[in-house]
């Protein structure tokens, strides 16, 4: 058995890699799908493909309609979701996509440190478990490949 995980939340960091890295140790059966994490390609997408935008809002809104359709496919392929809500950027992705996968009705572990419970605590409620590192959310994807 294989997992598909999509890695959401926001981008402006490694914490990807370090997901990675540590499944590979782990031996982890798992394949990765994740957002645009080349932030100017990720802003600038809408006005690639739909041509120049009269005004930066419609830009915005461009660039979101594709990474939007990104993000569905994405999700549509994938088994669980681990979501970073993390301490450093504006969290609008990490909840957008928790949404997104709750209403798939994909199991989400959301990762996210105590003192931001409170401004996670819908998508908490959302997410089949909470944890605070990513190494606990490794822990419990390894569980379940576990026979005994």
């Amino acid at each position: 058995m294989e997992l598909n995980v999509y890695l959401a939340g926001q981008i402006h960091d490694d914490w990807r890699e370090q997901v990675k890295k540590k499944a590979i140790e782990k031996n982890l059966p798992l394949t990765f799908f994740e957002p645009m994490t080349h932030h100017d390609r990720s802003d600038n997408i809408g006005e690639e493909i739909l041509g120049e935008q009269p005004n930066p809002v419609l830009k915005d809104e461009a660039a979101s309609a594709v990474n939007n359709l990104r993000t569905r496919v994405l999700l549509n392929k994938s088994d669980v979701v681990i979501a970073l809500f993390g301490e450093d950027y504006k969290q609008w992705n990490a909840a957008m996509d928790v949404g997104q996968a709750a209403a798939m009705n994909l199991p989400v572990i959301l990762v996210r440190p105590e003192s931001l419970h409170h401004p996670s605590k819908e998508m908490a409620n959302q997410s089949q478990l909470v944890v605070e590192t990513i190494d606990q959310a490794l822990q419990a994807l390894t569980y379940i490949f576990e026979t005994e």
